[in-house]
């Protein structure tokens, strides 16, 4: 059993690090040329990308019993986990633009066949990019926000078509979505010998300097998620709820610190509907819903996340994000999030479509893994707690 945790995943990707930063520091030519093994890691995670969200956000909503708990419990549950994530996001580039960490170093070389196109802000060209004209052509161009609206769209579809038809669509996509969790499972064990071999290029082509800087993008994200654990969602609480946030959290402590030790929202699942029921007082009903609900589409801490850790590649990049790309970050993560998978590890993920989605090289989160898994344990603590505030919330509104 000790060798069995000695060698978990977390564990051997804290070697790889270590071991490709020596490697690409002292052997920077076969750095460079074994650096395609890294790609391929890369290419398996973006080939996830795609079916892993459909299959989630369906799923997630299509999970309703029908349109009538979809206007009782499921709307309120989607405005909730929507609301919170975009506040995150919000937060997350508030705090980045104050802290501003990285700017004007220039410690990443982009690519160059990279070249970040700055487009003006247009409002009808924005919204249009919503509304997938060809479905098939967007999928194959792996579009993400036009194949989040469809998504969503076809999900609440669903629910009005005859129940036996629906649970035969349902039953197809929790089979993709349980397949696809298992693919993101076999393609996060391949990521110490992908992190080993991607670290090894940048520092081969890039130098120690940009993980010296980590440290400023560390403090940035841990400042965020700290305020929007303790002010954002408790004001939430307090405002709409009108109960005391703090007094609750002490209540069902034990699943966050769960959820921290494991960064896994699912694995800290059971714990979270027993303390919520039995120590929160949240009803039987609203916490079987929200909770699992919660756990697959409610990630405030991972959303906060990725958008500083792409706005932090930009700045080490050299890279000026216009406004209309910033908006672009905020909506794909907001949404994005929804198909996170609560396992961990699969924010790196969601982080290659991110990047994609402004143009930023997805090589570049070879950096950023390397702090990964630290910075894991905090934002998936400060999901289990916003799945938490949230079942609590629901439950009161629907006793009023």
């Amino acid at each position: 059993m000790a060798i069995k945790k000695l060698l978990s995943i977390e564990n051997l990707t804290l070697l790889a690090i270590f071991a490709g930063i020596a490697f690409g520091y002292f052997f920077p030519t076969p750095s460079l040329d074994l650096k395609v093994i890294g790609d391929i890691y890369l290419k398996l995670l973006k080939m996830l990308i795609i079916p892993l969200v459909f299959a989630s956000i369906f799923v997630a909503i299509a999970s309703l019993s029908g349109k009538e708990e979809l206007k009782s419990i499921g709307i309120k549950a989607f405005l909730y986990y929507l609301t919170t994530t975009a506040l995150a996001v919000i937060l997350g580039i508030v705090i980045f633009h104050i802290l501003n960490p990285g700017a004007g170093e220039h410690l990443l070389q982009l690519p160059q066949n990279i070249s970040i196109e700055k487009k003006d802000l247009s409002i009808e060209d924005f919204l249009l990019s919503f509304i997938p004209a060809n479905i098939f052509e967007v999928l194959s161009r792996g579009a993400i926000l036009p194949i989040i609206f469809f998504t969503i769209l076809f999900a609440v579809a669903a629910l009005f078509i005859d129940p036996s038809k629906r649970q035969s669509l349902y039953m197809l996509f929790d089979s993709i979505n349980d397949t696809m969790m298992i693919l993101a499972k076999w393609v996060i064990s391949l990521t110490p010998i992908g992190v080993f071999f991607l670290i090894a290029a940048t520092v081969a082509k890039n130098g120690l300097e940009p993980i010296f800087e980590l440290y400023s993008y560390v403090l940035t994200v841990l400042l965020a998620l700290l305020l929007h654990a303790l002010i954002t969602l408790p004001a939430i609480g307090y405002f709409v709820g009108r109960f005391n946030p703090y007094r609750y959290f002490l209540q069902i402590k034990e699943a966050p610190l769960i959820a921290f030790s494991t960064a896994s929202s699912s694995a800290t699942l059971p714990v979270s509907l027993e303390v919520a029921e039995e120590k929160g007082g949240v009803s039987k009903k609203v916490a079987g819903f929200v909770l699992p609900l919660g756990a697959t589409i409610n990630m405030d801490g991972t959303a906060l996340y990725e958008s500083i850790a792409v706005l932090f590649i930009a700045n080490i990049s050299g890279v000026d994000l216009s406004l209309a790309q910033q908006i672009t970050i905020f909506i794909t993560v907001t949404f994005a999030s929804i198909g996170a998978a609560g396992i961990p590890g699969a924010g790196l993920i969601m982080m290659t479509m991110v990047l994609d989605s402004v143009g930023l090289p997805v090589e570049s989160i070879a950096l950023i893994i390397t702090v990964d898994r630290f910075l894991d344990m905090f934002r998936t603590a400060v999901n289990n707690w916003g799945d938490l505030l949230g079942a609590k919330l629901i439950d009161i509104l629907l006793r009023r």
